[in-house]
């Protein structure tokens, strides 16, 4: 019998509009960044009463992840749970039947690492590219105001403007649910 605990994490996290990847890249090369590829992955998110549920299937990450968290185009707190998935057709099939869809992410993301922070850079299709930092408490106990610390730390580092925030989910912009649909980004 096989066991899953969900337990629930913590990120503070930001998406961003950022007009120079390549000066993301070299910062985070000059700072021993682990760089873990590039992952061409499809996020399905389901049609869930509370939260956000989305299957990731990608050639690095396959998970099934449960997240809450508040639209705001600040550095914001997003709690998660996330269960490996190494086969996830039957899965997907399951939630496809009981859930329903509500829509399919398509993105080429980069994906690096400085200790507990995540980075991504992020071409969706139909929305454009964008920049993501992830403070996570998931390998580590690591406090919420340490994790602020971490994510405020790096927006400065990369020079991302209030301006450059964006509130909402790539999902939820695909929906039309804020104005940034279609605008080339980088």
């Amino acid at each position: 019998m096989v066991l899953f605990l969900a337990m629930t994490h913590l990120n503070i996290e930001i998406k961003a509009r950022h007009n120079d990847p390549d000066f993301v890249r070299e910062y985070l090369k000059k700072n021993n960044a682990d760089f873990k590829g590039v992952d061409q992955q499809v996020d399905t998110y389901f049609n869930v009463t509370n939260g956000r549920l989305k299957l990731r299937e990608g050639n690095i990450e396959n998970n099934l992840i449960y997240y809450k968290r508040t639209d705001e185009s600040t550095a914001k707190e997003s709690h998660f749970q996330l269960v490996h998935i190494p086969d996830s057709k039957a899965l997907k099939e399951v939630l496809t039947q009981s859930l329903g869809i509500k829509i399919v992410v398509e993105k080429k993301r980069e994906i690096y690492f400085i200790g507990n922070v995540k980075f991504h850079i992020d071409d969706v299709v139909g929305l454009g590219s964008f920049m993501e930092i992830e403070a996570s408490n998931m390998h580590d106990e690591i406090s919420r105001d340490r994790l602020q610390e971490q994510c405020d730390f790096y927006i400065g580092e990369f020079g991302i403007k209030d301006e450059d925030l964006i509130a909402f989910s790539y999902s939820d912009m695909l929906l039309g649910k804020d104005d940034v649909i279609g605008v080339e980004l980088f």
